[in-house]
């Protein structure tokens, strides 16, 4: 099966060779982060560019007809370990139990000086509620 470029995303287009989000086998991936609306990246503190991190995930997947309902894993790159308790503080505002599987990785660097915070996300593709009513 084909990789599927899921077009007509609510985020601006991107400025490398990336898709916000592609479609194979029943299931969506991407990558995301704290872009604001005109494509920049945040400089915001660690909650604020989290929130936008998780509102940018939310988009995404509503966007390509999914939702964080359908989220299997997401690996959490972050520059900071203390950073771990305010994501675990605000993440249930965007996923509730059972939670999606999720291992977060503590790095040095991003590719942006001031990005705090990358998410890598495996999803579901399709309607929540669709997707309950076949399993």
């Amino acid at each position: 099966m084909p990789r599927e470029v899921i077009k007509g995303i609510p985020m601006p287009e991107p400025n490398h060779t990336t898709s916000w989000v592609t479609r194979g086998a029943g299931l969506l991936f991407t990558a995301i982060g704290p872009v604001l609306p005109d494509g920049t990246i945040s400089t915001e503190g660690i909650a604020e560019q989290i929130r936008l991190s998780l509102s940018n995930l939310k988009a995404v997947l509503e966007g390509a007809g999914s939702g964080c309902d359908n989220v299997l894993q997401i690996i959490v790159y972050l520059r900071d370990p203390g950073h771990v308790k305010i994501l675990d503080e605000i993440y249930p505002q965007f996923f509730s139990s059972p939670y999606p599987n999720r291992s977060t990785v503590i790095v040095e660097r991003m590719v942006v000086d001031s990005m705090k915070i990358k998410m890598v996300v495996t999803a579901l593709a399709g309607d929540p509620l669709t997707l309950n009513q076949l399993s």
